[in-house]
């Protein structure tokens, strides 16, 4: 249990994956590993299907997995190489698949912006082939990992993410007779993820610098556990009925509070915005209000095409948000402090 109320657990409702076969695209990152940990730990699964380009990933991630404290579970685990760029792959890798994680992506913001069409094939393009594969293939339940960069995106990151979360919410409508549903996560930074900047500035604290560089001293973001993005994405799985985007209620802190917090005795010094950033982000913008409810633990962007009744689509004991709302960093009501930050990691 947290000590602070704004650390929340989001594993409830349970999704029901035991007997299920699931396929998580990405399947060898950060968010991946931990989430097929998390699944074969939980649940009795019939398969998961690690869907990646990276054999050595693979093979590390596979070695971990068959002689570590899993190992007893990890028979149900089968390692899949595959580009979501690669149409036909997919459609194969989903045979029998009930269940699709989609996580992969290009993921860093300058990196996308210096090459944008690989950006474009892998975030739009493949997004496009999951959702094809999906119908195709029958698979009941489609959950796409998306990113608080593709609110309101400035970067052709967060601009491809928007056009994958568009097509994944609109996939319901294309999905015809079948039974295949499709909905969308968005979160923010993961702490201590690959990419993230606090393994970054442990590495230069560990190095012994003199001082932490800082983009810009007004910059803040929402801040995530990875184990809680896993349980999210669980628990928005268990909720969904096909078009929604799902938003967990997480803290904010500023980039010069997390280097305070981690180096209180170190000096920081600014180095501008990277191409592509933002001072702040937003995971639910005011022309998303119109169409978004509230729970205690997150908010969902209902979909604006209604393929079912209303009633079908609304979440039970959700509250829409006023119609001038927004969920940004820089106004959030929840921030970390020091020992938030350092809970987090501790988790």
């Amino acid at each position: 249990m947290s000590t602070r109320p704004y650390i929340r657990d989001f594993s409830n409702p349970q999704a029901d994956l035991d007997g299920k076969s699931i396929l998580i695209t990405g399947g060898t990152g950060s968010f991946g590993k931990a989430f097929v940990e998390t699944i074969i730990s939980r649940y009795r699964p019939k398969r998961v299907v690690i869907f990646s380009r990276d054999e050595l990933k693979q093979t590390d991630m596979e070695h971990n997995l068959t002689s570590g404290d899993l190992s007893s579970r990890s028979g149900c685990l089968r390692f899949f190489i595959g580009d979501v760029r690669d149409a036909d792959r997919l459609k194969m890798a989903m045979r029998g698949i009930d269940c699709v994680i989609h996580a992969a992506a290009l993921k860093h913001v300058p990196v996308a912006e210096y090459n944008p069409f690989e950006c474009i094939k892998t975030n739009v393009f493949g997004a496009e082939n999951v959702v094809n594969a999906a119908i195709e293939t029958n698979v009941r339940n489609v959950l796409a990992l998306s990113t608080d960069k593709a609110a309101s995106p400035i970067n052709l990151y967060g601009a491809s993410k928007l056009a994958s979360d568009k097509i994944f919410v609109a996939a319901n409508n294309l999905s015809g007779g079948t039974d295949t549903r499709f909905s969308v996560v968005r979160y923010g930074n993961v702490v201590g993820s690959r990419g993230s900047v606090v393994p970054f500035f442990q590495k230069l604290i560990d190095e012994n610098a003199e001082s932490l560089p800082i983009t810009d001293a007004r910059m803040t973001r929402f801040w995530i556990t990875l184990q809680q993005g896993v349980d999210f994405v669980l628990s928005s799985f268990a909720m969904m009925n096909g078009g929604e985007t799902f938003i967990p209620k997480i803290p904010s802190m500023s980039m010069t509070e997390v280097g305070s917090a981690m180096a209180p005795d170190l000096a920081q010094h600014i180095v501008g915005i990277r191409p592509g950033e933002k001072l702040h982000e937003v995971m639910v913008s005011s022309d998303d209000a119109r169409n978004t409810v509230e729970l205690s633990d997150r908010y969902i962007i209902e979909p604006a095409f209604k393929w079912r009744t209303t009633d079908d689509l609304r979440q039970k004991d959700a509250v829409p948000v006023a119609e001038d709302f927004t969920y940004s960093s820089d106004a959030n009501a929840e921030w970390l402090d020091a020992g938030g930050l350092q809970e987090m990691l501790d988790q």
